[in-house]
């Protein structure tokens, strides 16, 4: 059913209704979009799937006056009602297939931990619902795979959490990259937050009367409830649930530099070796620090690190080039010929202050420009087009990041085919490609 004229059509007959009964029709001039609103009809209604922490950020869609939060949906019963009030959401659901069911949900965004991303993103697509989903993408390069593949074949908007790209500093510093204004790019470094290297409680407890314990786990193993083991720090560390920082916060530098990569052709490097650690536990068990020396098909190389392996290359970097490691846990660095370009959230930095202020006038090519990651999102469900971070750039800088992981657990050079779109080398690397997932729940 099409939402959007099914509410458009309801006002008309409404209009008509009062007319042939000889009765004045009286209709709010918000429901007609007078006064500066937006006509509910033209307003775009969204179901929130996850109402932890992170999903404060949705709150901006409230205050967009073409969106409105009609329903919220999390195993927390407590979670659901605080959000559901907050935002004035009518409809609150424990399992989200029943929030996918209403034909009065337009989009969804996806708040939830890592390991439920790409199943629900998937549902959503196949329910006729566009998708907004955090970062990173899936947990497994089989579930990214699945994911353009579902979201294509239902022609959905798809928006990746990686709101940098609504950054102006880090859109204008590609700018300056993709005009030439520090030569040929000869290298690419690339650094993010580690993780930790050992933590959590898994000692079994009680379910909380209030939790659906089941229906978080999801595709995830069955393991017994713990407190720690449904927090944020294990949906973030704990590798049940997700690959850890090299991913999770990898997700934003990586994103900038595929940014950039997609805009020239580049793709994702072809080879790499990675070295790092994993946590110890004894819940956490996710790769903590890590150091990745990646080629491109072209030769050209990229560096991706922790913060604090960057910190201890950035003395190695050209005179000047370590400084902005120093100032920034996460960033992208462009190095070229006639000098470099960093960029990291709300930060731009260059090799003199002369290039850096050219960046308010580049030259003639030029990124898109979006300055509300979630309204950007919004606007292109109205209208149909790309939203500035597409699927297939989530896609590939989400591989960098599996790569990586690959690489650290099994302790190979590991290599992908673009072509084929697979792992090449030792049958323990091509396996790490897929993820099981707890019956009932699959891709298909």
């Amino acid at each position: 059913m099409n939402t959007e004229q099914s509410r458009r059509d309801f006002i008309k007959k409404t209009v008509g209704a009062g007319a042939l009964l000889g009765f004045p029709t009286i209709i709010p001039s918000s429901v007609l979009g007078q006064n500066g609103k937006v006509a509910p009809s033209n307003r775009v209604t969204i179901g929130v799937i996850g109402c932890g922490g992170q999903s404060g950020a949705c709150t901006s869609y409230v205050n967009y006056a073409k969106s409105e939060i009609v329903a919220v949906c999390d195993p927390f019963k407590s979670r659901q009602q605080k959000r559901a009030e907050q935002w004035g959401a009518k409809h609150l659901f424990t399992d989200f297939r029943e929030l996918l069911a209403r034909d009065d949900i337009d989009a969804v965004h996806v708040v939830t931990p890592d390991h439920w991303h790409v199943p629900i993103s998937i549902a959503a697509a196949r329910a006729g619902k566009d998708i907004y989903c955090e970062k990173p993408l899936g947990v497994s390069i089989e579930q990214n795979l699945a994911a353009r593949e579902i979201v294509e074949k239902h022609q959905r908007v798809f928006q990746y959490g990686t709101q940098q790209r609504s950054s102006d500093a880090c859109r204008m510093g590609i700018d300056l990259v993709l005009n030439g204004h520090i030569g040929e790019v000869q290298e690419l470094h690339v650094w993010a937050p580690g993780g930790v290297s050992s933590g959590g409680d898994p000692t079994p407890q009680p379910v909380p009367e209030d939790l659906d314990y089941d229906m978080w786990l999801g595709p995830a193993p069955q393991k017994p409830y713990s407190p720690d083991r449904v927090s944020n720090r294990s949906a973030w560390y704990t590798y049940d649930y997700a690959l850890g920082f090299i991913a999770g916060w990898g997700a934003h530098p990586l994103d900038q530099l595929q940014w950039w990569a997609d805009s020239v052709g580049l793709g994702i490097p072809v080879e790499y070796q990675t070295t790092g650690s994993i946590a110890t536990g004894p819940l956490f068990n996710t790769v903590d620090q890590w150091q990745m020396q990646a080629t491109y098909a072209n030769g050209m190389k990229m560096s991706f690190l922790d913060d604090q392996s960057a910190k201890k290359m950035a003395p190695k970097l050209a005179a000047g080039m370590g400084e902005p490691m120093l100032q920034h846990s996460d960033g992208t660095m462009f190095v070229g010929t006639k000098g470099w370009i960093s960029v990291s959230r709300g930060a731009l930095k260059a090799s003199s202050e002369e290039l850096r202020r050219k960046a308010k006038d580049p030259g003639p090519i030029r990124l898109p420009v979006s300055r509300n990651h979630r309204g950007n999102f919004v606007d292109c469900v109205l209208s149909r087009e790309q939203p500035v971070t597409s699927l297939e750039s989530a896609i590939h800088s989400d591989i960098i990041s599996h790569m990586g992981d690959i690489g650290i657990r099994t302790g190979e050079t590991v290599k992908w085919d673009p072509v084929k779109e697979t792992v090449v080398g030792s049958a323990d690397a091509v396996k790490m490609m897929h993820r099981p997932m707890r019956a009932p729940w699959a891709l298909s």
